[in-house]
């Protein structure tokens, strides 16, 4: 026998184990690979939610800022009623008082899919205002419903 040599046992053993350490390779690079996968989902979600947290801002700030010119202006209160049936699904007619014609006009330019048309105004006897504003978002419809009451 030569003295480096090994027995004809454990050379056995070492050629079944051969490609053993290749395996644990691809299966090491598979988990990392499905992990970074996960983060790419997780990143893609996120940019999701994030833009569908500014249309949700971006309408609240649209309703308070049509509240805000009501408040303004409370002798002309009626004047804001503006399409009071519609709903996000129908659509009315265009407003025709100055401040909801520009009102309505940023509400389609701020949000996704937003016409004048599908917004509405709702101002009641009690002097309870209504504002429902409504977008498509990639995600699907939405709607914003504010009430608030003006008073003298």
């Amino acid at each position: 026998m030569r003295p480096f040599a090994m027995p004809s046992s454990t050379a056995a053993a070492t050629r079944a184990q051969r490609g053993f350490m290749m395996l644990e390779a691809l299966i090491a690079i598979l988990i990392f690979s499905l992990g970074i996968l996960a983060i790419i989902g997780l990143q893609a979600q996120s940019v999701r939610n994030s833009a569908e947290a500014k249309y949700r801002a971006d309408a609240s700030f649209l309703a308070n800022q049509i509240i805000g010119r009501m408040w303004a202006n409370r002798g002309a209160l009626a004047s804001y009623a503006y399409n009071a049936n519609g709903t996000c699904t129908s659509a009315g007619s265009a407003p025709t008082f100055a401040d909801v014609t520009s009102w309505a006009a940023n509400v389609s330019t701020l949000l996704p899919d937003a016409p004048a048309t599908r917004q509405s105004i709702t101002v009641a006897n009690d002097r309870t205002v209504t504002v429902r504003i409504c977008w498509t978002s990639p995600t699907g419809p939405h709607n914003m419903l504010v009430t608030t009451r003006i008073s003298n």
